[in-house]
């Protein structure tokens, strides 16, 4: 087999690579557009102003409520954007380590909902949080980065399937519940302080990842809900949908509970047995069955 080189290879990942694969590609992307930009107005002399206010206007997210009036598309465009490399690379490797682990047990759409509107509820409730309460009156945070949405996907996963252990430091077994429950309470105690941390935004990540695994396997999950609304749309370059195709319903809680009461006793074995020894200690069939059923769910 011909080894792709890095262009091929970053293609491939686009097209048929991972969903956490594509979103950090995307991270990485919208950095190095950043830098760009101000390496441009450098080595061209021109006004430092312009790449602060094109970064500022495009894709920074600020509290003040002024401020996201002029820019409200900050808060889709904050979710992607890293100013220092630090930021980046600590975010990229949280969101590999969790989307990675959310995929699976989640389909890839799922993953997808959960990082952008995940990003969305942080944002709004960084927002809310900063103009609501007098002791944070006139602070303006600036947010930016992927926190908010990694801290909606870590959060689904940690409480969705709570006895999943990992190696922390590569040293000491912890379940990842527990890891959870430690950022949430750091957030928590740090709220108010001026460490520049938009601490409401990760909070705001975390309920939603929360709201995400409720009623999972019923049509009023919130991911549910949101598959359903964007599959409205026609997607560009495919036929629209076929009359049988319309007229297909969605199914109701009792066939969502059937079905959940079937499939989950052995579900329960398998993850029981990955919260134990791992996912590769599954054999085949086990792992095509999850598989399978992250692909449906």
């Amino acid at each position: 087999m011909q080894s792709r080189n890095f262009i091929e290879e970053i293609k491939h990942q686009l097209r048929s690579g991972s969903m956490t694969n594509r979103l950090i590609i995307v991270n990485v992307c919208v950095f190095l557009l950043i830098i760009l930009l101000q390496k441009s107005v450098i080595l061209f002399k021109l006004n430092p102003f312009i790449a602060v206010e094109i970064i500022h206007r495009v894709f920074e997210l600020n509290s003040s409520l002024g401020a996201f009036v002029q820019a409200p598309w900050g808060l889709f465009t904050s979710i992607f954007t890293h100013e220092q490399f630090g930021h980046l690379l600590f975010n990229m490797l949280f969101l590999y380590f969790s989307g990675t682990f959310f995929e699976q047990f989640f389909s890839r759409k799922k993953l997808l909902l959960t990082y952008i509107f995940g990003g969305i509820a942080g944002g709004l409730l960084e927002i809310i949080a900063n103009n609501l309460f007098p002791a944070l009156e006139g602070v303006n945070v600036v947010i930016l980065g992927a926190s908010g949405s990694i801290m909606a996907i870590f959060t689904a996963l940690a409480f969705h399937q709570p006895n999943l252990q990992v190696q922390l430091f590569g040293i000491f077994p912890i379940r990842i519940y527990f890891l959870a429950l430690f950022f949430l309470f750091k957030d928590l105690i740090n709220i108010g302080t001026d460490d520049q941390i938009a601490h409401f935004a990760h909070l705001g990540g975390a309920i939603f990842g929360l709201l995400s695994i409720r009623n999972l396997y019923s049509s009023k999950n919130i991911l549910t809900q949101l598959e359903v609304f964007f599959a409205k749309f026609p997607k560009r370059g495919k036929s629209k949908p076929t009359s049988s195709r319309q007229n297909a319903r969605y199914k109701t809680d009792e066939e969502f509970n059937s079905e959940k009461r079937q499939k989950q006793e052995r579900m329960d074995q398998i993850l029981d047995k990955i919260s134990k020894s791992g996912y590769d200690s599954l054999s085949k069939a086990e792992k095509d069955f999850l598989f399978n059923q992250s692909k449906n769910g």
